[in-house]
């Protein structure tokens, strides 16, 4: 579970987001506050850290920008999206260079916000369980889609992009499965030559760990299994 944290001297506001927060998967309200002072003391208070803040910015005599920019300036590692009715330019400009992950203009649909915080969580899953990543991985993380124009399109010549997507779906679907060329080939139904292009390719960008087994001829076997930390790029071939 994923600890958020609501900032928001609304006392109905703060229990709706709180309700809201509870109805999505991996994430749980661990606390709120309705000042900035009681903020900072939840943050040193609260175990597991708080993962995200869900700060208002009109807060009585205070303004939630200065609780963001402490945290920055101190390094503080929690991310913060912004759920405020300031609409004003000035303000959004201000949180966005501090480097909020998202900003929500009030009032909102519940349709709004659990897109905001499932998306936050499936990039902070993925930051948290990968030390590498390829570009085409990183534009996912970070723009919400895989690259789509010609970085990802763009395929050694003799592979297209429907026969890769076939062959991705059932490595997808069989991650934990380690096979041969002609293993897959027959379970996909398409030649041992073509299967084994789009292997050795799949290997090149490491999506695919490669291991040789000898047989009694000694002639070499090529065996390929996913590469768990790579999962999620093959994902944007499926």
């Amino acid at each position: 579970m994923m600890n958020v944290l609501v900032v928001d001297d609304d006392a109905m506001v703060a229990e709706l987001n709180r309700c809201y927060i509870e109805q999505i998967p991996g994430l749980t309200c661990c606390g709120t506050a309705s000042t900035l002072q009681q903020a900072k003391e939840r943050l040193l208070q609260i175990e597991p850290p708080v993962d995200l803040i869900l700060l208002d910015i009109y807060m009585q005599q205070e303004n939630g920008l200065d609780l963001l920019s402490e945290l920055r300036n101190s390094h503080y590692p929690v991310d913060v999206i912004i759920i405020s009715s300031a609409a004003d330019v000035a303000t959004i400009k201000t949180s966005l260079n501090y480097g909020v992950v998202d900003y929500l203009i009030k009032p909102f649909q519940f349709s709004r916000f659990e897109e905001a915080l499932t998306h936050w969580r499936q990039k902070r899953s993925q930051m948290d369980n990968q030390q590498y990543y390829q570009q085409a991985e990183l534009d996912r993380i970070i723009h919400g889609r895989a690259s789509t124009t010609n970085e990802q399109q763009r395929l050694p010549k003799g592979l297209t992009p429907q026969t890769l997507r076939t062959l991705c779906q059932w490595i997808d679907a069989h991650p934990d499965t380690e096979f041969s060329t002609d293993e897959l080939a027959a379970e996909v139904n398409i030649s041992r030559v073509s299967c084994r292009k789009y292997l050795i390719w799949l290997a090149e960008i490491k999506i695919l760990f490669t291991t040789i087994h000898y047989g009694a001829t000694g002639r070499p076997v090529y065996r390929y299994r996913l590469q768990a930390e790579y999962h999620s790029l093959l994902k944007h071939y499926c």
